[in-house]
């Protein structure tokens, strides 16, 4: 669910069965360039969770990653190289990666992104509306890497859609600034031999869902059951997680007895 959404809902107390979400935060990451490249990622994708699982639509899918400036240019060839091989198609057959967006608005957000990117960027890879041949019964587009300036709207704003932004920084202090800047804090990941960096990552990030050394996904791929989920800040409305310990007493009330004899 959008952050607008889940505004909406909050305001008009409507009941649903789950919370607000909203697109993650940003949170500092190691790539596999090695032990040291450090970047930082807002969702899953093009890890191998987020499109099959959604297209981007999840509240934590779209991915925003800051990475360390030495590191930048073969972070970038790696993520080109991965997303250029994901197979967009019918999502029912087993060859392809990740299947449409669910409307035309969603069509028009990334492609509105792609121009901006254009604009005030590189778009590395990616990029197109998809609609001609089979392409032409649903709403596909292109998996996207794009290169922009950390301070970017980009970065900031929801998509929903399979939308790589990418930026340079120069530290790992930078990378927690614009992380924790953003209104969104829904999950978090980091990738680190540094025993010092992951536990200040652990203690600085703002997100409500952390994951450290996870090949699986970055930062998406979570499921009932494994661990609490939950959101903070605009991903969030209590800073409580669903099918924590805190789940239950969220529905419940408090009574206090006083008996005298």
């Amino acid at each position: 669910m959008s952050h607008r959404v889940g505004i909406w809902i909050d305001h008009k107390k409507a009941i649903i069965v789950f919370a607000s979400g909203g697109r993650v935060t940003t949170r500092t990451v190691e790539s596999e360039v090695g032990p040291h490249a450090r970047y930082s990622d807002h969702s899953g994708y093009p890890t191998p969770d987020g499109p099959r699982d959604g297209g981007g639509e999840k509240a934590y899918e779209e991915r925003y990653d800051q990475l360390l400036d030495r590191y930048y240019d073969e972070v970038v060839r790696l993520l080109v190289e991965k997303t250029e091989k994901l197979v967009v198609g019918d999502p029912l057959e087993r060859s392809v990666f990740m299947g449409p967006l669910i409307d035309q608005a969603a069509v028009d957000r990334h492609q509105q992104a792609v121009a901006e990117a254009r604009r005030d960027g590189t778009v590395f890879t990616g990029g197109k509306h998809l609609a001609d041949g089979a392409f032409a019964r649903g709403y596909f587009v292109e998996p996207t890497v794009v290169g922009l300036p950390a301070s970017h709207r980009l970065f900031h704003d929801e998509l929903f859609a399979p939308f790589t932004a990418v930026a340079a920084v120069d530290s790992l202090d930078e990378a927690l600034e614009l992380a924790n800047a953003g209104v969104y804090g829904l999950t978090a990941g980091v990738y680190s031999e540094d025993p010092a960096e992951v536990q200040r990552f652990l203690d600085e990030v703002h997100a409500g869902v952390l994951y450290v050394n996870r090949r699986a996904g970055a930062t998406t791929g979570a499921w009932p059951g494994v661990q609490a989920f939950g959101g903070w800040k605009g991903s969030g409305s209590t800073g409580k997680s669903g099918l924590s310990m805190y789940y239950v007493a969220q529905f419940l009330r408090e009574q206090s007895h006083t008996v005298v004899d």
